[in-house]
C-alpha cells in the first residue's frame, strides 16, 4: 500500500540520529535461528527530527538514563537480569549539546515506549510537551511505588505537559491503520504500533519535498532478521516457555509485517531503536546530530 504523494510545497522533516547509551544484548532473546552465543552492543538511538518550515524541535526516545540506580527496583533486578548498559556510548543530553542544543530548546518529547532504555531522564525536560500512546496512561498511573512491583515510575511524566493519543485521533495512513498526522501537513506521522507493549509509537516521518521518508520502528523488531522474514519473533528461553519480548506476540507479528511492506516501498529508510548494523556504519559520522540522515 502507498505512502502518501506530496503535497505543492510538500513540508517535511530534518531527521538526525542521537546517542541514548547502549546495552549488551543476547541475539538468542530476540530471534529464532540466532547465532548462538552471539552478543552486540546495541544502541539505544534516539532522533532529533526538526520541522522544514516551522521553529519546531521533536526527540523522539530519550535512551538510557545515566543514574540507572534512580530506575525502580523492578527495572533495575531486570537489567541486571538480562541486559547491561555500556558505558561509553553517550546520552540524549551529551548529544543534543554537540549542536548547541539544550533540553529547554526541545518542543516536543515523544516516547515510543515506557521501558526503561527508551525512557531516559525526562525530568530533565521541564519545557517540552511529552507525546505518548494513551494505553501508557494506565501504566504510569498504576506505577512504582503505588505498585511495588511495577516497572515504571509514577513521575515519569508530568500529567499537565503530556498528550495521550487518544483513540478517536487516529486515522490510516499506508499500511497502518491508525497513525496521528502530527504537524497536520502530512509531514510527520506518529504511528501506533501495538504489540510491544501497550502504548508503544514509531514514527513515520517525509525526509524530503519529493517523496523521501523514514521509519523510526522503535522497538517493533530488535533485530533486522525479523523484518527481512529471515527469522521470526522468539517465545520460550530456559526455565520459562513462554517468555517473549513482546507482550502480544500476534499484534507484534502483525505489526512487522505492515514494516516489512514499508521497507519495500523505495525511499523509505527503516531505522530500530536497537539497530546495531546501522550503528556500527554511521556512529560519529553525519547522520548524528548535528548533522542529519540522508534523505533516500
Amino acid at each position: 500500500m502507498a505512502l502518501p504523494t506530496p503535497a505543492p510545497n510538500q513540508a517535511y522533516c530534518n531527521v538526525s540520529a542521537l546517542d541514548g547509551g547502549a546495552l549488551e544484548g543476547v541475539e538468542e532473546l530476540f530471534v529464532t535461528n540466532a547465532t548462538p552465543g552471539r552478543k552486540d552492543i546495541l544502541p539505544s538511538l534516539c532522533f532529533l527530527i526538526q520541522h522544514s518550515e516551522k521553529p519546531s524541535k521533536l526527540v523522539f526516545d530519550l535512551g538510557i538514563r545515566t543514574d540507572v540506580e534512580k530506575y525502580p527496583p523492578a527495572t533495575q533486578e531486570r537489567i541486571i537480569r538480562y541486559f547491561g548498559p555500556v558505558p561509553g556510548y553517550g546520552d540524549v543530553v551529551g548529544s543534543l549539546e554537540k549542536g548547541g542544543l539544550k533540553p529547554d530548546n526541545i518542543d516536543f518529547v515523544c516516547i515510543s515506549h515506557l521501558h526503561w532504555d527508551h525512557t531516559g531522564d525526562t525530568h530533565l525536560f521541564k519545557k517540552s510537551t511529552f507525546v505518548v500512546g494513551g494505553e501508557c496512561r494506565p501504566l504510569v498511573e498504576n506505577g512504582y511505588p503505588k505498585n511495588s512491583d511495577a516497572l515504571f515510575s509514577q513521575d515519569l511524566f508530568s500529567f499537565d505537559r503530556t498528550r495521550f493519543i487518544s483513540d478517536d485521533e487516529w486515522k490510516p495512513v499506508g499500511p497502518f491503520p491508525r497513525a496521528l498526522d502530527f504537524y497536520g501537513d502530512g509531514s510527520l506521522y506518529i504511528v501506533d504500533s501495538p504489540g510491544h507493549l501497550p502504548g508503544h509509537v514509531n514514527i513515520l516521518a517525509r525526509t524530503s519535498a519529493d517523496g523521501a521518508w523514514i521509519y523510526l520502528a522503535g522497538d517493533s523488531a530488535h533485530n533486522w532478521k525479523l523484518i527481512t522474514g529471515e527469522g521470526q519473533i522468539k517465545v520460550g528461553m530456559a526455565g520459562n516457555p513462554h517468555w517473549c519480548l513482546h507482550q502480544d506476540l500476534k499484534k507484534a507479528e502483525e505489526n512487522i509485517a505492515r514494516i516489512r511492506e514499508v521497507w519495500k516501498i523505495p525511499r523509505v529508510r527503516v531505522v530500530l531503536a536497537h539497530d546495531f548494523p546501522w550503528y556500527e556504519e554511521n556512529r560519529g559520522g553525519p547522520a548524528f546530530w548535528p548533522g542529519k540522515i540522508e534523505s533516500l
